[in-house]
């Protein structure tokens, strides 16, 4: 399997939960490899912490399938993770909770979710609560303690078990369908870029988690431009309208939060960078070029606006000096967004050719097998209606009985030929596995009915030796081949005495041949003549990779020979 494949397919069983959880332990590494390395403490001792982190989270995905079992294994992982802390004296840190990384919080929540979705209620209250303990006991029990308390933490942790048990209960199994709804949609459909945009929100919510509450502003300024930009998917130009707007709300939010607040480039969050190119990428690939540079230019706008007004309140330590750098640097990524969404513009455009392309020729496809069904079958019937009246016209004054004999089985002719154009019409609506007229599925069968029940005027000599299990389109296409023959010889072979056809298999193909003892004339045949028996005969032969012959026989008369492979590539 090539690379790009194991890439999707892995994505893709993780899923949102387990994009989060990716995002999460990576904002913890972004915590822990430094201070792994620090000048407090052993090298190294931080990386214990590793451990708890990756075994609580693969927990969390087990809860997909078991998540009786791995509530109670991921209680058990935080109990063993906090003795590892404490008899190891690793430097455990805070996050939302005292002592409990995020990426164990993250995974603690999702064993909640799971656990009160999907199983009975005994069991869902007793691994919950064995949960909240062993939480309980790692926030208090590992080495350190940060300025909240366990006050705060227990607030915090109670608001959080709160919301994960609600949404337990909302997806639980066995609840009534709910009514789909477009934000529902939106979001099963764009987890992937719900769970990347993820890990800049996890890195501004440390930053909130240092800062105190003046970083909130900036915060919800992210989480905004980061629903921005799913909705961007739906609705590009309205969610870039929006974004802009939320730019330059965030140069306000930027005046409340502390002075050590991060910002990519000193000019905006992270977050909101991300989105940003994000929005543009989108933009360039859907929007009408005007509409889309228009919205791109007032989200520039919106960008140096902000960016001024941390340069005029000194925020960032940012310089005159670095003003240059700064346009330099967002020059280069609004040219390198712009850039991907004409790439992918011009995807979309090859590929709606490659499917405008495909439709067309699907749709002459059925309009020659439309016209090649319908020639052989009105022709066909038509040509012996036809047949039939000339010769009751001949002997009507002769012998009215024997006229009127004739005249009933032109009726009987005419009945047929409508049976025949609706069985026709009924196959094309069920679609292109029906069977259409006459084609059963014993081709031996069909051929010897068509040349007894024939009204070519010509009597037919019929030796078939054809197996009963032929495909579909082979035993189809041989059975119209020896009707357009037959009917051919009823309206081109005059004084024609007799026809001979053979059918059989050999050599792994089913070989027709149709003569006459007839000789062509130059008047007009009855009926007419479209001319395009032939064509469609050698339109049949060719679509199942066939040859066919026809002509002059040597010793007189008119011969049609095909050879149709039976095998599994015909």
């Amino acid at each position: 399997m090539p690379f790009s494949d194991r890439v999707t397919s892995a994505w893709r069983w993780l899923g949102l939960e387990g994009v989060l959880l990716v995002a999460a332990f990576l904002c913890d590494l972004a915590v822990v490899l430094p201070a792994s390395v620090d000048s407090v403490g052993p090298h190294g001792r931080d990386l214990l912490l590793l451990p708890g982190m990756i075994a609580l989270g693969a927990c969390a995905l087990w809860a997909r399938t078991r998540p009786a079992v791995a509530v109670f294994a991921g209680a058990a992982t935080l109990f063993a993770s906090t003795f590892l802390i404490r008899e190891t004296d690793a430097a455990a840190y805070t996050t939302l909770l005292s002592n409990v990384s995020l990426s164990e919080t993250v995974a603690g929540l999702e064993l909640v979710f799971f656990c009160v979705r999907r199983v009975r209620w005994a069991e869902s209250v007793v691994g919950t609560g064995t949960l909240v303990l062993a939480g309980l006991f790692a926030a208090g029990y590992r080495n350190g303690s940060d300025d909240r308390g366990m006050g705060e933490t227990l607030l915090l942790g109670m608001v959080l078990l709160v919301a994960a048990v609600l949404a337990g209960l909302h997806f639980r199994r066995g609840q009534a369908p709910r009514k789909e709804s477009p934000a529902r949609d939106l979001v099963r459909e764009q987890w992937p870029l719900i769970g990347g945009l993820s890990l800049p929100v996890f890195l501004e919510l440390y930053q909130l988690l240092d800062g105190g509450i003046r970083a909130l502003p900036a915060l919800i300024c992210s989480l905004a431009a980061a629903a921005m930009t799913v909705y961007a998917t739906r609705r590009p130009l309205p969610a870039a309208l929006l974004l802009a707007g939320i730019i330059f709300a965030t140069s306000a939010a930027l005046w409340v939060a502390p002075w050590q607040y991060q910002l990519g480039y000193g000019a905006l969050p992270f977050t909101e960078i991300v989105a940003g190119i994000i929005v543009v990428v989108l933009l360039v690939r859907s929007v009408e070029p005007k509409r889309a540079w228009g919205a791109i230019t007032l989200m520039s706008a919106g960008v140096a606006f902000t960016t001024l007004t941390n340069l005029a309140s000194g925020r960032g330590r940012m310089t005159m000096a670095d003003l240059r750098d700064v346009v330099i640097a967002a020059v280069l990524v609004l040219g390198i967004s712009v850039a991907g969404g004409l790439y992918l513009r011009a995807r979309d455009s090859e590929r709606r050719k490659v499917v405008e392309a495909a439709v067309a020729d699907a749709q002459n496809s059925e309009r020659m097998a439309l016209a090649r069904e319908l020639h052989d079958l009105v022709a066909h019937h038509v040509t012996g209606i036809i047949v039939q009246a000339q010769a009751a016209k001949v002997i009507a004054d002769q012998n009215p009985k024997v006229a009127l004999e004739v005249i009933e089985r032109i009726e009987a002719a005419g009945t047929e030929a409508m049976t025949a154009m609706r069985r026709l019409v009924g196959s094309m609506r069920a679609g292109a596995d029906a069977v259409t007229d006459q084609a059963t599925m014993d081709l031996d069968a069909d051929l010897r009915r068509l040349v007894e029940s024939g009204h070519h005027g010509v009597p037919v000599e019929a030796d078939v030796r054809v197996p009963a299990d032929l495909p579909q389109e082979v035993a189809r296409s041989a059975l119209r081949l020896v009707q357009e023959s037959l009917t051919n010889i009823g309206k081109h072979a005059a004084g024609a005495t007799r026809a001979c056809l053979l059918a059989e298999v050999r050599g792994g193909e089913l070989h027709i041949r149709v003569a006459d003892d007839g000789r062509q004339v130059a008047a007009r045949p009855a009926g007419g003549s479209g001319g395009y028996g032939l064509i469609g005969m050698r339109e049949r032969v060719e679509l199942l990779h066939g040859r066919l012959t026809a002509g002059p026989a040597p010793d007189g008369g008119w011969v049609v020979e095909a050879w149709l492979p039976v095998e599994e590539e015909a």
